[in-house]
């Protein structure tokens, strides 16, 4: 029975943490640098946005990760991909401008999850304030049930979060899939031999978001398993 449970325990923390392993891994492997290709990551995201006609839309070097901000209208790069000339670089400079042009769009879910966004910073500061009251709650007022509700609910406004992940995997798979590949495709910018290699560094873009999707899963199960 121990060997069952440790067995159980290690192919959940493998179907949690395996994604972002491979995703960084798939990264990694096609982010060597291509001398032979003729401009960096951010030089292509600033000549796609042109040709999209989001002139206004800016591109900078982050430490925050690759990202689109919807909300100052920036496509942000990791230095790697931002000065760097490789097929990760390409790849996921087109991934994010296909999140520029979902908003030029409108994309329905796209907006849902800016939406979500903005609201999900308000509802944890709320799960965190009810976390940190609810052992107050019982010491000074001794109403069990009270506290347990206050936990119940500070869970559920954390699941939002999950939500929020879930909503956006369509989000990512259409940016990589039904903007970034047709991109490369339709202007030529990979030779053909270097297009599966975009396709699996498109797929790990995407994938992304399934890998926080589970680790905000795993973070509820320890939340419940703590106030069991």
């Amino acid at each position: 029975m121990p060997f069952l449970i440790l067995l159980l325990v290690v192919a959940l923390l493998a179907l949690i943490f395996g994604p972002q392993y491979w995703v960084r891994a798939q990264m990694r492997r096609h982010g060597a640098d291509r001398p032979d290709f003729p401009g960096t990551g951010g030089e292509l995201a600033r000549h796609l946005l042109d040709e999209a006609g989001l002139e206004s839309v800016g591109v900078e070097a982050t430490d925050q990760g690759d990202h689109y901000d919807p909300v100052d209208r920036v496509v942000r790069l990791s230095a790697d991909n931002h000065d760097g000339r490789s097929i990760t670089a390409v790849a996921v400079a087109a991934h994010e401008v296909g999140h520029a042009i979902q908003h030029r769009d409108g994309d329905r879910l796209l907006l849902s999850r800016i939406r979500m966004a903005e609201g999900a910073r308000k509802l944890e500061i709320a799960a965190a304030v009810l976390f940190a009251t609810a052992p107050l709650v019982f010491i000074f007022i001794k109403a069990t049930p009270l506290m347990i509700l206050q936990v119940v609910v500070a869970v559920a406004l954390l699941g939002s979060r999950l939500v929020m992940h879930l909503l956006t995997l369509p989000v990512e798979f259409d940016a990589s899939f039904g903007k970034a590949l047709p991109t490369l495709d339709r202007g030529g910018y990979l030779k053909p031999q270097d297009v599966p290699a975009a396709r699996s560094v498109l797929r790990a873009a995407a994938l992304t978001y399934v890998a926080s999707a589970l680790v905000t899963l795993l973070d509820l199960t320890r939340l419940a398993r703590l106030w069991r």
